[in-house]
């Protein structure tokens, strides 16, 4: 795919941050870094998709495929190569700090969300590629590679798809809303409570699409989007291309999606500093709306 321009800008998009001036001005460079990503790991699924491979199951339950394993490599070798500097956090490979170890810069890699659709021939999974700086995710991109479908997100810039500026839709009453999660099983406990209130009071509740269904909600094809059991890689490149599109992205309790790794952090440490809950919505009404159902306590 080829790379998407990126709409010139005004004002800064909804809930946007004012970038540093010099991480503006490095910031083209970082989109076409993140560019060259998505193709190379669209060359290793479109590879694999809808061809024989084995599946085998991680430590978690979740399934994992040699495409995953393969993209996510073409990556980080691609990272190690450009920006040396800077760490990476993959679900594949965990995480592995750069030559500037305590970087402001983290690049956060899902080289398949949406394992269990790539296996079963649904085009409806993507490559998540996001970058951190000091924890905030300012960069992000959703690409879908066999349906040829890139979103970008950058921080301060319209969100754009395949090139073309999106935006969310209005819907400022839950009850008219479309909802996506990608599985009820996501939920146990608490947070099931919970979603349970939210995908009460909504129109039409609907299952699967991973981060696509992020895409849809940035496209304006969808209200909102709430899930659990999330981890950085599942939602970090989401955050810029909703808040860019004119949408809101928090935790279930209101607050921005942001993780600040540091070296000598154990696997523990990072896992508890991280949020698990994600609520996306198109118009403020409806988020706020989703937010007061949600009513959660961490």
């Amino acid at each position: 795919m080829a790379t998407a321009a990126i709409a010139p800008h005004q004002t800064l998009a909804s809930g946007a941050h004012a970038l540093p001036s010099d991480l503006a001005e490095a910031m083209p460079a970082y989109i076409a870094v993140a560019h060259r990503l998505a193709d190379a790991a669209a060359l290793v699924v479109r590879r694999y998709f809808r061809q024989p491979f084995d599946v085998e199951t991680k430590a978690d339950a979740s399934p994992v495929t040699i495409a995953d394993r393969e993209a996510e490599t073409a990556m980080r070798d691609l990272l190690t190569q450009l920006v040396p500097e800077h760490g990476v956090f993959g679900e594949e490979h965990g995480i592995k700090w750069g030559s500037g170890a305590g970087s402001d810069y983290v690049w956060v890699l899902d080289p398949i969300d949406g394992t269990k659709s790539f296996i079963t021939g649904k085009p409806l999974f993507g490559t998540l590629i996001s970058l951190l700086y000091k924890g905030r995710p300012v960069l992000g991109i959703i690409d879908q590679p066999i349906l040829k479908e890139r979103w970008l997100g950058v921080e301060g810039q319209p969100s754009t798809l395949n090139g073309q500026p999106i935006r969310t839709r209005p819907c400022p009453n839950i009850n008219l809303a479309f909802l996506y999660a990608t599985t009820p099983h996501m939920f146990s406990g608490a947070n099931e409570i919970s979603f349970n209130r939210v995908r009460d009071a909504v129109r039409i509740p609907m299952y699967g699409c991973d981060c696509y269904a992020y895409g849809l909600l940035a496209a304006g094809h969808a209200d909102l989007v709430v899930e659990a059991d999330l981890k950085p890689y599942d939602y970090m490149a989401l955050v810029p291309i909703i808040k860019g599109a004119g949408g809101i992205v928090t935790d279930w309790t209101g607050q921005e999606l942001c993780w600040l790794p540091s070296p000598g952090d154990d696997a523990e440490a990072m896992k508890s500093s991280w949020p698990g809950e994600v609520l996306a919505a198109g118009d403020a009404t409806c988020h706020a709306a989703a937010l007061a159902l949600l009513d959660f306590r961490p």
